[in-house]
């Protein structure tokens, strides 16, 4: 190729970069999560359209009145300075749109407020947009310290395992164990983080924790930190770390269900019906009415039996039921008190036997 034609190639090169450039920028400003409102200032009571572009779709957002906030520093003290209990949820379309009615609060804090739009679950990306709550107080923003800056240098980790109390819903404990390093110019003394626990969807429960020690700049240093959740809790929860203002970790943790308290449950609806049988038997053995003169016989007693023996007679029956003197050595016709107590042989008294004659001049 001749020189002329390798600098006309250049220069057609370079317009086509110029003309890109613009185009490119665009594309990456559209890919940035936005956030717009229909009023800039609204009292309470009353309620402002929040919409926003450029999310992910079907991301599931979170929107919230914050104070002590601007765009260009975030939300510095967290959903904590928040109107959590007003805000609202909302899902992106297919194109990464969404459009959601806001009822005006005061946040905890004073303004200048933001409307706060941040993702709930998956990447983190969240937007601010600026707000005033008409008659909320207003006060300067903290001062922004220059000094140390920590910055998390390795992957989070959870240390630690159930046990048997855990087993019977005691509550979870893990220990969050991670590497920071200190990006600042100053050292950073003491500093002070925030643990949050959340279940599913649902926004972080923050903890403070503070880590004694000093990170000098360029530096880092091995951090531990406690988690616990409450008795009895299991399912997937996130542990998120959280120093400045900023998140700068999250950790995934799956808890094991508590099976020995089902267990307890199946073991009291199994026993507490059983024992409750058992009084009610009881009692029903107390107060049902006695047998004749008082006296409980467990066995059958002779005449019953007397009376069920096959062939006999009622008189029959009650005969043998009728206690005799007979002795276990004399048999019924040798039975001394058979014969009205003589000990002679029988004899006949009667005057006249028709069996026996008589002598005539017998006297």
């Amino acid at each position: 190729m001749s020189p002329s034609g390798r600098v006309r190639w250049a220069a057609l090169v370079a317009v086509l970069v110029l003309l890109l450039a613009p185009l490119a920028g665009t594309a990456a400003a559209a890919e940035k999560p936005s956030a717009k409102l229909s009023k800039s200032q609204a009292g309470t009571g009353s309620s402002i359209t929040v919409s926003g572009d450029g999310w992910r779709q079907r991301a599931l957002l979170m929107i919230l009145i914050c104070g002590q906030a601007v765009p260009s520093r975030g939300v510095p003290g967290g959903t904590n300075s928040c109107a959590n209990a007003d805000g609202r949820a909302v899902t992106t379309d297919s194109k990464g749109r969404f459009s959601r009615k806001l009822p005006v609060a005061e946040p905890p804090v004073p303004c200048p407020c933001v409307v706060h739009v941040a993702t709930v679950t998956g990447a983190k990306a969240e937007a601010d947009a600026i707000f005033q709550v008409a008659g909320h107080a207003v006060e300067p923003l903290p001062a922004e310290t220059d000094g140390g800056r920590l910055s998390v240098l390795t992957d989070t980790r959870l240390d630690g395992s159930g046990g048997l109390l855990t087993w019977f819903g005691a509550p979870p404990a893990r220990t969050l164990v991670f590497t920071v390093g200190n990006v600042g110019t100053s050292a950073v003394k003491n500093p002070v983080f925030q643990v949050g626990t959340a279940h599913g969807v649902f926004a972080p429960q923050w903890e403070e924790q503070q880590w004694r020690g000093t990170i000098q700049p360029g530096k880092k240093a091995r951090l531990e930190l406690p988690v616990e959740l409450t008795g009895g809790a299991h399912g997937e929860y996130t542990v998120s770390l959280k120093y400045g203002g900023k998140v700068l970790a999250e950790q995934p943790w799956d808890v094991g269900r508590p099976w020995g308290v089902t267990l307890f449950w199946v073991l009291v609806c199994l026993v507490v019906p059983a024992a409750l049988f058992r009084i009610g038997m009881a009692v029903v053995d107390r107060v049902r009415p006695r047998p004749a003169g008082g006296i409980r016989h467990r066995g059958l007693r002779l005449p019953e039996l007397a009376l069920r023996l096959p062939g006999l007679k009622p008189s029959t029956a009650a005969h043998a039921a009728t206690p005799t003197s007979t002795l276990p050595w004399f048999t019924p016709d040798a039975d001394p008190g058979a014969a009205g107590g003589r000990l002679s042989a029988p004899h006949d008294d009667s005057p006249t036997s028709p069996t026996t004659p008589t002598r005539e001049g017998s006297p």
